[in-house]
């Protein structure tokens, strides 16, 4: 028996793996969440900056146009907006305030305030990130509560807005890192109580009596959940209740047949030595020893076969099926010559099978299906009155479900008690003296290929069906 497998710890398996997941979606959801929170701070960030802008635009505008302002006052304006310059247009006219200090001229990219699409907000905050602050903005935005047709243009360096930008876009990283882990932690605490715990309880258990199925006390006490979990609890208690009592009946019947094998083993002997005394019987010329020597012989010969019959029951393996690709018509022949069936003396063969069916399968487990079916039709015609027109027929259909391979024989048919037994051991025998195992085998032989053995009576007549998934077949 191997070894148990090792139960992984409170903070590895399926729970790591919850909160990774957790993490990983909440980390997702505030990624879709920053995007356009990002732009929304950039636009906040420059409609500030526009709107002094403004205010400077609705100054310029009241004073006359003799006039020039004094610089203290334009320097203010321009500092408090972080602005460089600042561009009045009306009516085809522009005015300019700028600072004394001109700084070195460097790459301007232009903002266009009235573009306020998501689209164009996340683009440009990305945009803003993605360069490092090294260039010049050019905001361009109309007058407030001015005229429609006039234009106010703040001209500035990029690096405050990128700093700012950068700040606000820790904060979110580390706001959502914290709920992430705050979320995942709560969610943890609450999966684990009802659903990963109950999990590890289920797998221990089912990893300690896969090592000891015969002990019932490792069988499973289900909790009063309702749920999956519950159900899960209750189905396997059942199934290892189940299992507990198969092994113990299977253990009682092992023991039994062992002493069954023994006592036939040794019945055979016995029956093999009184086969022998009854051949030396059968020399003597007593009329009365030869006239019911016959019958001992018959019955002797019937008591052998039986007992072997019962120890290659017992010895029948479980081994799965080895598919190679068969020939389906030439197994068919082999089979019948095999139950010497084909080329009999008194009984017709037909073998409807085409030349081009292959088939995915084992011969030696198929041969021995067809080999007992074909057997029992030919001595069941054997044992009926003489009919000329005598007749066994392998007969082929096939579907997209699938390929049926058919025995049919035109003989007297099965018993009602046959035929209420079928494929039950000891039950199913059509003949006397015989003991139903061949159908029962030949039936587990069938079913491991994923297949089917059914019985369909005729008038007159017996027919097996041979029904096999469309798998089997190869083209």
């Amino acid at each position: 028996m191997t070894e148990p497998r090792a139960m992984p710890g409170p903070f590895s398996g399926l729970s790591v793996k919850l909160i990774a997941t957790i993490t990983l979606v909440i980390l997702a959801v505030e990624v879709v969440i920053y995007l356009p929170s990002a732009g929304n701070f950039r636009q906040s960030w420059l409609s500030d900056r526009l709107r002094i802008g403004v205010v400077a635009a609705r100054v310029l505008d009241a004073v006359p146009d003799a006039m020039d302002l004094p610089k203290m006052l334009t320097n203010n304006l321009l500092h408090s907006a972080g602005a460089i310059a600042i561009v009045y247009r009306r009516n085809g006219q522009s005015q300019l305030v700028e600072l004394d200090e001109k700084p070195m001229p460097r790459e301007a990219v232009t903002v266009d305030m009235r573009e306020t699409d998501y689209p164009t907000l996340i683009m440009g905050a990305l945009d803003t990130l993605t360069h490092g602050g090294d260039r010049t903005l050019r905001i361009l935005g109309n007058s407030d509560g001015g005229d429609p047709g006039s234009e106010v243009e703040v001209i500035m360096d990029e690096q405050p807005l990128h700093d700012d930008l950068v700040r606000y876009s820790w904060n979110i990283v580390l706001i959502s890192l914290l709920i992430a882990v705050l979320t995942a932690g709560v969610l943890y605490l609450l999966v684990s109580r009802l659903l990963i715990d109950p999990i590890r309880k289920l797998t221990g258990n089912m990893v300690g009596y896969r090592m000891a199925p015969e002990n019932a006390a490792l069988i499973i006490s289900p909790t009063n959940r309702d749920d999956e979990i519950g159900i899960a609890e209750q189905e396997l208690r059942a199934m290892e209740t189940d299992i507990f009592s198969m092994l113990r009946q299977r253990r009682h019947l092992a023991d039994l047949g062992l002493a069954v094998a023994k006592i036939n083993h040794d019945l055979r002997n016995t029956l093999t030595s009184a086969q022998m005394l009854s051949d030396q019987v059968v020399a003597l010329d007593d009329p009365k020893i030869q006239r019911l020597a016959p019958r001992l012989v018959q019955s002797i010969d019937k008591a052998v076969g039986f007992a072997q019959s019962v120890l290659d029951y017992g010895r029948q393996s479980g081994t799965p099926p080895k598919p190679v690709p068969v020939d389906l018509r030439t197994l068919v022949d082999e089979s019948a010559i095999d139950a010497d069936a084909l080329r009999h003396p008194g009984i017709a063969f037909s073998n409807e099978v085409p030349d081009d069916v292959t088939v995915n399968a084992d011969p030696e487990q198929l041969a021995r299906v067809l080999v007992n079916l074909l057997k029992n039709a030919r001595e069941a015609l054997e044992a009926a009155e003489p009919n000329p027109d005598a007749c066994i027929k392998v007969g082929f259909a096939e579907t997209p479900a699938g390929i049926t391979l058919s025995i049919a024989d035109n003989g007297p048919g099965l018993p009602p008690r046959a035929r209420d037994n079928l494929f039950v051991a000891f039950e199913g025998s059509a003949k006397a003296g015989g003991t139903g195992l061949g159908l029962a085998i030949a039936r587990e032989l069938v079913a491991a290929h994923g297949g089917t053995l059914s019985y369909a009576p005729l008038t007159p007549g017996t027919r097996f069906d041979i029904s096999f998934p469309a798998s089997i077949r190869l083209d």
